[in-house]
């Protein structure tokens, strides 16, 4: 059983300091992983507060079939999907909303992807589709399987596999353009 179930647990019957645990561990990869469909860190920040809120409101029931963050993460991308299908409206933003949102990016990914390494990747990822975006992230920041992939984005285990490996090579891509040694990928 890993800390996300036992603190859900904890939460449910009762200790919300389980809660807590589980907002400080989840969070950020949360926010980070919203953003790739939002394109809004903002946004971003308030579906994951929502995503929490469902937790605490709602108490949804845990089934041990998949990870607890895999569980977590579908939840997110749910209430990042039904906020898209909501908010069909595009508003636009000042040059100082645009420039204060991208600062906070800047530093929210900063202290998430600590070395340069991965500040050059996760600037690639940006650049190439949105589902290639969320399967590399999915896979090579937040260490899921492709099964666990597979269950968050809706999507075969050999769609997963194929999907990778097309997201790879667009990333390559990317990365080359940069003049970036491509490695590991």
């Amino acid at each position: 059983m890993d800390n996300g179930t036992k603190n859900y647990l904890r939460f449910i019957d009762g200790d919300k300091d389980g809660m807590t645990e589980i907002i400080k561990e989840y969070k950020d990869g949360l926010i980070l992983y919203i953003n790739s469909f939002t394109g809004n860190l903002h946004t971003a920040e308030e579906l994951m507060e929502d995503t929490f809120v469902k937790l605490v409101v709602k108490k949804p029931h845990f089934s041990a079939r998949y990870s607890f963050k895999t569980w977590l993460y579908t939840i997110g991308r749910n209430t990042a999907l039904d906020y898209l299908r909501r908010s069909s409206k595009i508003r636009d933003l000042s040059f100082d909303e645009l420039s204060r949102m991208a600062d906070d990016r800047a530093d929210i990914e900063n202290e998430y992807l600590r070395s340069e390494r991965k500040i050059i990747v996760h600037r690639a990822l940006q650049r190439v589709k949105d589902d290639y975006r969320s399967v590399i992230y999915l896979s090579y920041f937040e260490n899921f399987d492709n099964r666990q992939i597979a269950k968050i984005m809706k999507k075969s285990a050999r769609q997963v596999e194929n999907l990778l490996y097309r997201s790879k090579q667009a990333l390559k891509k990317e990365l080359e353009k940069e003049g970036f040694n491509y490695e590991e990928l």
